[in-house]
């Protein structure tokens, strides 16, 4: 819901009654990162450092939590050594993240090549990680990736993997439809499962945003040389997400803002 301060507040309330659950832990890290994300950057360097110590706590307490250790693997490789982070420390935790899950492994280091804009390098390790990824988060991020950078084999591995491990997953038709309007094939199913996407998704922060979906629509009936839907669809985006910067840019383009 986004609403940070009662996550947090919560989250620490969790802690305080069960002090050793890494879960709890995992999300008083993300809390605090979320919440850094939108603060000027003194406040923001001292609770992604406060994330960075939580997420470290809930892999101490279990090592299995993958999601965890995705997390403080994201933030060594992306943040300095002032911020507590540092690629050193990054290229450690993913050799012991790989030694108890390799997909997971794979993930870790395509992300942190991705973060550095070492597509390439991303672009191998994302794809060993799919050939037998087991958890959903895993898979759709991903996605998210192919479908900012409209990798149209990748979107397909992607969703072949989503229906392997997760098939009932309303996240599938947001990637299948990404793929379809990437090849600018079947418009008619593109929009059908875009719109049964954005009727049935919950709002999650692990879920393409209702303002992505839109986007979407927006590319596709661009490709269908309907630049009045186009405005529209985009239109409607920025209206859920006003600093959709891919939307703004869209805008600008089909002539209109």
């Amino acid at each position: 819901m986004r609403e940070f301060d009662a996550a947090i507040k919560n989250a620490e309330k969790a802690i305080a009654l069960v002090p050793n659950n890494s879960v709890y832990h995992e999300w008083l890290g993300r809390s605090f990162g979320e919440k850094a994300d939108r603060s000027g950057w003194f406040s923001a360097l001292g609770l992604e450092k406060k994330a960075r110590q939580e997420f470290e706590r809930a892999v101490e307490l279990d090592k299995r939590n993958f999601s965890a250790a995705q997390a403080l693997i994201e933030y060594d490789c992306a943040a300095p050594a002032m911020a507590g982070g540092g690629e050193d420390k990054a290229q450690r935790e993913i050799q012991e993240l790989a030694s108890l899950n390799a997909s997971e492994g794979h993930y870790a280091a395509g992300n942190c090549r991705r973060q550095k804009k070492d597509f390439a390098a991303a672009d191998a390790e994302f794809d060993r990680a799919l050939a037998d990824a087991k958890a959903p988060e895993l898979i759709f991020d991903i996605g998210d990736y192919a479908a900012k950078r409209s990798h149209a084999e990748r979107l397909r591995a992607v969703t072949d993997a989503g229906l392997r491990v997760a098939p009932g997953d309303v996240r599938i038709r947001f990637y299948q439809a990404a793929r379809l309007i990437v090849k600018n094939e079947r418009p008619e199913e593109a929009e059908r499962l875009l719109r049964d996407y954005l009727g049935n998704a919950p709002m999650r922060t692990g879920y393409p945003s209702p303002a992505a979906a839109h986007v979407w629509l927006g590319r596709m009936f661009e490709n269908e040389s309907k630049p009045d839907a186009a405005r529209a669809e985009y239109q409607t985006a920025l209206k859920l997400d006003p600093k959709n910067k891919i939307a703004q840019d869209a805008l600008k383009k089909t002539g209109k803002n």
